[in-house]
């Protein structure tokens, strides 16, 4: 389906077999919700993505049209239901060791850190975006491939994602066959075991799951924490924003960033804003504080 977008309120797709009423009105109430529960950005272009998304949720309500779905989520009775259509419209792609350079780059930092940790300071990391937690699984192995004896010292990984699915999934530490064929075999040995009754699952080992705790989080809203971290993960994130929400967000992670911190950013997004002169390279998509910025 390849919907266009009309400026008055057109049906953008009509009653037929299986079909759902959708009009343009119906897909800009949806962006509104959208962008202002999360700050997520829709173009004219995603009406197919909506449809195809939603028509899903429309079905297991036995609703008729996109209409009805739309005076749902914005009731006062539409809370859970609402919060179903930001996780069905929000992206969560994720692969363990995704930009394994950016692995290599955490792998260094954390070895620098040790000396420091074993004498007693702390090491805290952060998945601002953790999808079903293989990015912070992936953190939490570099980090135990460095430093073994992790558990004794003050290591914690902070994992949050704006869905609740995801997060659930993160805390369960379970994946199939496919995703953990991204972990090298000798880690995969280590830290995942088959999952008994469940063939072509395995689940991450306690070791892993000790250092990292998951936590509901809208990067656009309130943050109850104050940090400060020696590396933070928001990779893929920011590009679902519009520009001035993707300044707000570079210009709140600059100060969560210890003096010899890491920003880890998605292949194609760029830190823009008055935080590119708090900031500088260091690595493909990577960046540190600025010397004198701090």
């Amino acid at each position: 389906m390849n919907l266009s977008l009309p400026e008055h309120n057109a049906p953008l797709a009509a009653h037929g077999p299986g079909a759902f009423a959708f009009t343009s009105e119906d897909f800009r109430e949806i962006c509104s919700m959208l962008h202002e529960d999360a700050g997520i950005y829709l173009t004219d272009s995603k009406a197919s993505l909506v449809y195809s998304r939603l028509a899903k949720r429309l079905r297991a309500l036995g609703l008729e049209s996109f209409r009805d779905y739309c005076a749902l989520v914005k009731g006062k009775n539409g809370v859970d239901e609402r919060q179903k259509m930001l996780a069905a419209l929000t992206t969560n792609v994720t692969k363990f060791f995704r930009e394994p350079h950016h692995f290599e780059n955490l792998k260094q930092l954390v070895s620098q850190r040790i000396p420091e940790i074993r004498k007693g300071g702390r090491l805290r990391l952060w998945s601002a975006a953790c999808s079903n937690g293989q990015e912070p699984f992936t953190m939490a192995m570099v980090v135990l491939s460095v430093l073994p004896d992790a558990a004794r010292y003050d290591v914690k990984i902070l994992a949050t994602d704006i869905d609740p699915t995801m997060v659930a999934a993160g805390r369960a530490g379970i994946y199939e066959d496919d995703a953990v064929s991204a972990v090298p075999q000798a880690m995969r040995s280590r830290w995942f075991e088959p999952v008994a009754g469940l063939k072509g699952h395995w689940q991450a080992s306690q070791d892993l799951a000790d250092l990292i705790s998951f936590r509901e989080l809208n990067l656009v809203g309130a943050w109850p924490f104050k940090g400060p971290f020696d590396a933070i993960f928001c990779r893929n994130v920011v590009i679902y924003f519009e520009e001035s929400t993707q300044v707000a967000i570079w210009q709140r992670f600059v100060p969560m960033l210890l003096p010899h911190g890491r920003l880890y950013i998605g292949h194609s997004e760029r830190v823009t804003g008055p935080s590119a002169a708090a900031l500088e390279a260091d690595g493909i998509t990577t960046y540190k504080i600025r010397k004198g910025a701090a």
